[in-house]
């Protein structure tokens, strides 16, 4: 999967997404502009030491990502969509958009995308869950729909083995 965050904001929500991209072999694509340096502590911290293992692009803007992937399927993730993300049927190479930590995606951009925007179900007493949770949920639902491919699926306790199904 390949997880698209509109211009972020806080380090630490990126760095958790960074850490949740890598151990779920999901791509990372950050549209600029950056509330941060890529070289944030705060970011490298949340991120911990998973830099490495995790395939990064970067953008100048929404335009140019999906104008590069024409034959991809893009989901915008919005408090303000009608659809709920688990009413998709995701396939592999999907990009999961998510929009700036105070304000989402446009609201112009999700008008010429009503199609494929989707929310996470939530009261309406408040705005919205945290970006890196949002991100986790959908990423995980999605990759639950193709059998976490390429994902381990059970543990080990004390060399005992434990099956995942």
């Amino acid at each position: 999967m390949k997880i698209v965050l509109v211009e972020p904001e806080i380090p630490q929500n990126t760095g958790n997404i960074a850490r949740t991209c890598a151990v779920t072999g999901s791509s990372l694509h950050l549209v600029r502009p950056l509330g941060f340096s890529i070289d944030n502590r705060y970011l490298k911290r949340a991120g911990l030491d998973y830099w490495n293992k995790l395939e990064i692009h970067c953008y100048d803007s929404i335009t140019e990502l999906i104008e590069q992937f024409p034959e991809n399927n893009f989901y915008f993730a919005s408090t303000k969509a009608a659809q709920s993300y688990h009413h998709i049927k995701y396939c592999f190479n999907d990009f999961l958009v998510f929009g700036k930590e105070t304000a989402g995606l446009p609201e112009s951009f999700l008008k010429k995308n009503l199609d494929n925007c989707i929310r996470i179900p939530m009261g309406d007493q408040l705005r919205s869950l945290n970006l890196a949770n949002s991100v986790a949920i959908i990423l995980y639902e999605a990759l639950r729909q193709l059998d976490f491919p390429l994902l381990e699926t059970g543990g080990k306790l004390k060399n005992i083995e434990l099956n995942g199904d």
